[in-house]
């Protein structure tokens, strides 16, 4: 799972618990899963051996041959392209770093920008070569929304030229709506006749994620799935160059404007939304990139519902496979992030939900299908390549069930499912984790809009009602807050070597399999509702979600 900042998740530890809720007996008679074999799987899918399951490596791909054969043990059928597997196309890229030059010529003085110093960029997945030069025009954040009134192309021509856009969105807009919005910069000044993109990192920024940290990724590949016909996912030809300027760096591109970048930023201080307007001078952007072209596995598999007619509609539960493999730290002598809690956790407790439906006497209504997917910490890459190549119909896959790294480290008594609050789902979280004595409570970190930064997310844009679960900040354990173990893990051993068995014992003095045993019991109970519902959970009426990407079958009337 991916997170901002540490002093963002500090002041937000803090829960009010639910009002209680009915439980059905049908849900409170559900059999319980077991710690020691979410144990067993974690120490597995945790160990050294796997070299931190880095996606399209060997240790991933032993990773996905377990789950594999643990799903067909337990009986489950085969549900993806080549048996239990959908191969998932990806390319690779490199930048070669000594190729990344900027200037700008403004009335015919030419300033040379120093790498990475006051700008980086990235590499390519399309171009592996790209010389651009293009005029430049501020577009303010750079975003396009109908639902919000925005439009920040609006009487601006950027056909042919380099759009300077502000990172990050106005304070106005709500964080998850938000969140969508600004994903779509790329596409927005792509449609537009755009040839590039400056980014412009801006003080409020600077606070929660300063500039020099970016740097830490200089080296890190950049991977998109592959369209049949070679083209990746998410990137636009007429994108030649891209890079992203450190603030101080940034003022140079305003020399001659009828506004400074400082007039910009005093208007962002106030909370005034700036307009666009062009500027004076010409950018010149080349960068060279290596490509390789690389495959790693998703893992489907499939329970057949008992149904005649409610069988061919499935419940999706996900959880993905992979890491960040090795760590390029050199004050570590521990090189290898193992990914314990990050998604160990989450694939173990899938794997000991698909256990309790294996061994049920009765099976559910609808089919359950169970999907493990890689590349997640690449940019949600599996699950996107699964929700855009589904091995089942699309309109057919009513509801998802998302699991990523539950820090087992305290006995939880509250769960957060991102997503509850968009569709009737939320209603049936409820319902199953009170059978637990679990309540649900709200986002406790709603700035971080990270119902949209999981695997989950890929199925929402593609209409399906989903949810992903998280351990809540609330302990059952007077001597344990809940929120404090949250954070310190975030803060300590979220995407580093010590997210293993030995760091985190070290620091917590144990990992609650247990707390793992009843996360199983919740997914178990909320995908056992769906599957036997009667009706396919819906998006509800005032949800932003559900009315840009819901569809007419599942839209609340």
């Amino acid at each position: 799972m991916k997170l901002m900042s540490i002093s963002a998740l500090s002041a937000m530890l803090v829960l009010a618990g639910c009002q209680s809720t009915p439980i059905p007996s049908s849900v409170a008679a559900l059999p319980k899963a077991s710690a020691q074999a979410i144990e067993a799987h974690m120490t597995f899918l945790g160990d050294d051996s796997l070299e931190g399951r880095d996606t399209g490596s060997r240790g991933h791909q032993i990773a996905s041959n377990y789950i594999a054969t643990q799903l067909a043990a337990l009986g489950l059928e085969p549900a993806g392209e080549q048996g239990y597997f959908q191969s998932v196309p990806l390319r690779k890229a490199m930048l070669v770093q000594s190729s990344a030059k900027m200037s700008l010529t403004t009335n015919g003085k030419t300033t040379d920008f120093d790498y990475p110093k006051q700008f980086f960029t990235g590499p390519s997945t399309l171009h592996a070569k790209a010389d651009v030069t293009a005029p430049l025009v501020f577009v303010g954040y750079g975003l396009v929304s109908k639902e919000f009134n925005l439009d920040d192309y609006a009487n601006l021509d950027v056909k042919g030229k380099i759009v300077v856009m502000l990172s990050g969105r106005p304070k106005s807009l709500p964080s998850e709506e938000a969140a969508h919005i600004q994903s779509l910069k790329a596409e927005n000044a792509a449609e537009r006749g755009a040839v590039g993109i400056l980014t412009l990192h801006t003080p409020s920024e600077e606070k929660v994620r300063p500039y020099a940290n970016s740097l830490m990724y200089l080296t890190s590949p950049r991977m998109r799935w592959l369209h049949k016909d070679g083209k990746a996912e998410g990137e636009f030809e007429s994108l030649l160059g891209g890079a992203y300027l450190h603030p101080d760096a940034a003022k140079n591109l305003f020399e001659g404007a009828s506004r400074s970048l400082d007039d910009i930023f005093a208007d962002l201080a106030a909370e005034k939304v700036p307009t666009g307007f062009a500027l004076e001078g010409t950018v010149n952007l080349k960068r060279e990139s290596t490509m390789e072209d690389i495959t790693s596995p998703n893992v489907v598999a499939v329970l057949p519902g008992s149904d005649p007619v409610l069988k061919d509609e499935y419940v999706v539960v996900t959880a993905h496979s992979d890491h960040i493999g090795f760590s390029n730290d050199v004050r570590s002598k521990d090189k290898i992030n193992n990914g314990l809690m990050d998604n160990a956790a989450g694939v173990s407790i899938m794997l000991e939900t698909a256990r309790l439906f294996a061994q049920q006497a009765e099976r559910p209504k609808r089919s359950i299908l169970f999907v493990a997917v890689t590349g997640e910490e690449k940019g949600l890459l599996g699950a996107d390549y699964f929700a855009h190549n589904p091995t089942r119909p699309i309109d057919k896959l009513v509801a998802n069930v998302n699991i990523d790294m539950p820090v087992l480290l305290y006995p939880f008594a509250d769960i957060v499912a991102f997503g509850a609050n968009h569709s009737s789902l939320g209603a049936t979280v409820d319902t199953a984790a009170a059978a637990v004595g679990i309540t649900q409570s709200p986002d406790p970190m709603p700035e971080q809009a990270i119902f949209t930064r999981s695997d989950h997310y890929t199925l929402v844009q593609q209409g399906v009602p989903s949810v992903f679960l998280m351990t809540g900040f609330t302990s059952k354990d007077p001597a344990q807050k809940g929120g404090e173990v949250w954070g310190k893990f975030f803060a300590k051993h979220y995407h580093k070597p010590t997210d293993d068995i030995a760091g985190l014992t070290a620091d917590f003095g144990a990992i609650r399999y247990d707390s793992g045993a009843t996360f199983a019991d919740i997914n178990f109970g909320i995908t056992t509702e769906v599957a036997n519902n009667p009706q396919r959970p819906v998006w509800l009426k005032d949800s932003f979600f559900g009315k840009i990407f819901g569809k007419d079958y599942n839209q609340q009337k």
